[in-house]
């Protein structure tokens, strides 16, 4: 479902853009070209830890512009579990985010998960409480930037 971005960056009305459900196997380059930028260049995220082995069973959502370049994305696990989601700098404020994570739930919803979890960095803790996630851990680093671990529990589905 294609998504109008906001013209107070710059964007016009052209650039919108879509989030689709994909596989490690069938995207690999896409997805990591965004994480790269994000959490490798932008965030000094060693590369050995930000390769886990874990992105070949997972699901990802891919944030596509509407010239089809990868500019967001995220990981499903199977455990009920989102991350590594990050959105390239130009497209940050825009509604990715907001896109990414809603598609998460809604993902984790039809599989039935009572209870979605995440780890996220101080800063955006604002940001998935807004979705309902609620903070459940003290500050702990990780690769070197503060997280605290979120939950959001589904009461239809407990």
């Amino acid at each position: 479902m294609p998504v109008t971005a906001n013209a107070r960056k710059g964007l016009t009305l052209q650039d919108s853009f879509n989030i689709q459900q994909v596989s490690w196997q069938t995207h690999a380059p896409q997805l990591m070209a965004v994480r790269e930028t994000v959490f490798i260049a932008e965030q000094n995220v060693p590369v050995a830890l930000e390769w886990d082995g874990l992105d070949e069973a997972a699901q990802h959502l891919l944030a596509l512009s509407a010239a089809g370049g990868a500019i967001g994305c995220a990981r499903l696990l199977g455990n009920g579990s989102i991350g590594r989601m990050a959105v390239l700098k130009p497209w940050r404020g825009l509604g990715v985010g907001a896109a990414l994570l809603n598609a998460a739930i809604d993902y984790y919803q039809q599989q039935a998960q009572p209870v979605i979890t995440l780890s996220a960095q101080l800063h955006a803790i604002a940001f998935y409480e807004r979705f309902g996630f609620k903070v459940c851990s003290e500050a702990y680093e990780d690769v070197g930037i503060l997280h605290r671990d979120m939950q959001r529990i589904e009461a239809s589905l407990v």
